[in-house]
């Protein structure tokens, strides 16, 4: 009997099963004349006698009021377990209406009843219901709450990082979490010793040992930090702590990041959430009036940060967005998420080459783009060393037919998007994408100096790594991992820079937007990242062991590959822009009546 019981109990509180509203309502009104009754009888053998004709009118008026009032004010939509203060102040609200009503009505009609004060009837008409729907409201969720922890005990107790706005908030939405239990806050420091918020302890530790205590004595699994900066600012001490012990890290996300059919917005640790930087803030305003009303292409629109620009785009009422690339799969999951996400959106995916110039041709010839924005690339190394043709082909000479009939077709402004590898380079892929700079700045030079007719406007944005794009070494670490290693790390040395890749389009924007024509900006991409002590970390928030549960192996510096990237030359300096992370490299112009036989020429030897 007991587990049938529980498990019909279990079932009714994780199907999150709410009271029908007329049900509600209707127990309220009954409960309000259960009040009138009360008061009544109490009225009538203690301070003066009510005949029955009184009981036969008063108590219908006092449901039909208490029904009318709590229907107007809408309490019965007011979720009984999730009740605060406002909600009960409204119920106190409805409840005064409907007895001022009450005495309004006995005054009218004092010759009809002989009650001899009103007044005073009605106050403690007043007081004893709003005590007994109040009272009513607390059991409720009391035994809710009993049953919450009795049937449904949380398969996580976790500590929240810190005592912030952001960490009381989010101890109070997993209140009523089925999986999770907030055992408490924690704090690196005692500032806050023996305190209590939310009616959770605030436990404090200064080292491993610390934690360890606290796990074993409370039976904690998980420690849940508020936001990635906060789990970043512990990357070196409570992460490794952590870790050491086997506790899960979580990160709750932003609101704006799950949707309401999620169960929770937690999810473990990635380390992503590490390696990213405080939000950099742009001009919203000014971007979105840049673009607005205008008509976009995007080259390479299925790529990770062709893909991200269109999403960008979207949200800035651009007129018209085409979506350019010759990847038929990753260019149709694009189109269903635009069509998904934003229905309103005119925009239309082509599929075409960069190095097709007829298909180009049509795709300016139909649509007119006003800005165009070149991701279209070759990008990995290894293989651009094993296919240089190829990578000649696209990223020089796909890059000189975008531009030349951007020039053509005197669109507004085109956004070339560069690499750090262009800078000093040392394989074919860097070189390629040189070359592309070389070309689109001398395009602009030569329209600045009147060597060339147009007026497009040529802008070049050169940024290092993007976390989690196509093909980049935390996907192929993170795959190792799941079929339990080794992981191959080429060099034990090896640094890169790495930037999310919506921190990457934004700033993409924002320089499109600060641009004059004929620059090339380089991003703040923030400190380098040793890759082997990336490798370890991703190994450790995996919950494994480097070197013991997942070896760690070097493989060696492949062809054309550096030990550390750079983001400008040692030849080269740069000039600011009103915005701090990004600056305007001064590199060398070339004139582009001297450089196009050179490229003709490598045109052909690249065929």
């Amino acid at each position: 009997m007991y587990n049938t019981l529980r498990f019909w109990f279990r079932r009714l509180l994780e199907n999150k099963t709410f009271v029908n509203y007329w049900a509600v309502l209707i127990a309220d009104s009954f409960l309000s004349l259960f009040g009138t009754l009360v008061t009544l009888l109490f009225v009538g053998n203690f301070i003066e006698n009510i005949r029955f004709i009184d009981y036969g009118v008063l108590l219908p008026l006092s449901f039909l009021l208490s029904s009318l009032f709590f229907f107007l004010l809408k309490i019965e939509r007011k979720i009984i377990r999730h009740s605060t203060l406002k909600s009960m102040f409204r119920l106190v609200q409805a409840i005064f209406l409907k007895d001022i009503l009450l005495l309004v009505l006995l005054l009218m009609f004092n010759n009809f009843f002989v009650i001899r004060h009103p007044g005073a009837v009605i106050f403690m008409d007043f007081f004893v219901t709003c005590v007994i729907l109040i009272l009513f409201r607390l059991i409720l969720i009391v035994v809710y709450d009993f049953a919450h922890a009795r049937f449904l005990t949380p398969k996580k107790r976790l500590l929240i990082y810190g005592t912030s706005d952001n960490s009381i908030a989010l101890c109070k939405r997993l209140s009523s979490s089925p999986r999770y239990m907030v055992a408490g806050f924690l704090r690196m420091d005692d500032s806050m010793k023996s305190c209590e918020i939310c009616d959770r302890h605030v436990y404090y530790i200064n080292n491993q040992d610390g934690l360890e205590k606290l796990m074993t004595k409370y039976g904690i699994n998980s420690i849940l930090f508020p936001t990635h900066h906060e789990a970043k600012a512990e990357t070196n001490r409570l992460l490794d702590y952590a870790q050491q012990l086997g506790l899960k890290t979580l990160v709750s996300q932003p609101l704006d990041e799950y949707s309401e059919n999620k169960r929770t917005p937690i999810r473990r640790i990635k380390i992503e959430d590490l390696l990213g930087r405080d939000e950099i803030n742009i001009n919203m305003e000014l971007v979105v009036n840049h673009f607005a009303n205008k008509i976009v292409m995007v080259t390479g629109a299925a790529g990770s940060i062709g893909s991200e620009l269109c999403r960008q785009l979207a949200t800035f009422g651009v007129k018209q967005l085409i979506l350019f690339d010759n990847a038929e799969s990753p260019l149709h999951e694009i189109r269903l998420e635009l069509e998904n996400n934003h229905p309103e959106l005119k925009f239309v995916p082509f599929i075409g080459d960069v190095r097709q110039v007829e298909r180009l041709r049509i795709a300016f010839t139909r649509f007119k783009p006003q800005v165009v924005f070149h991701a279209a690339a070759y990008k990995h190394v290894p293989l651009m060393e094993e296919n240089p043709c190829e990578a000649v082909s696209v990223n020089v000479f796909g890059s000189r037919m975008v531009a030349d009939l951007c020039l053509e077709f005197d669109v507004e402004e085109m956004v070339m998007i560069s690499t750090d590898k262009a800078v000093n380079p040392t394989n074919v892929m860097g070189a390629s994408k040189r070359m592309a700079e070389v070309y689109v700045q001398s395009l602009s030079s030569g329209i600045d100096k009147g060597e060339i007719k147009g007026r497009t406007r040529y802008i070049t944005t050169r940024f290092g790594n993007v976390l989690g794009s196509n093909g980049s070494v935390i996907p192929y670490f993170r795959k190792q991992i799941e079929k339990g290693g080794p992981i191959t790390v080429t060099h034990p040395d090896i640094t890169r820079f790495f930037m999310t890749i919506p921190e990457a389009c934004r700033l993409v924007m924002e320089a499109a937007t600060l641009s004059t024509g004929n620059q090339i900006f380089v991003f703040d991409m923030g400190e380098s990242v040793r890759i082997l002590t990336l490798a370890e970390r991703m190994i450790r928030l995996a919950g494994f062991e480097p070197y013991e549960d997942i070896d760690i192996i070097f493989t060696g510096l492949r062809p054309g590959e550096k030990l550390y990237e750079e983001v400008l030359s040692d030849k080269e300096n740069t000039q600011p822009t009103s915005h701090p992370k990004i600056r305007i490299a001064s590199v060398r112009e070339y004139c582009h009546h001297d450089i196009v036989d050179y490229y003709n020429r490598i045109q052909q030897l690249a065929i």
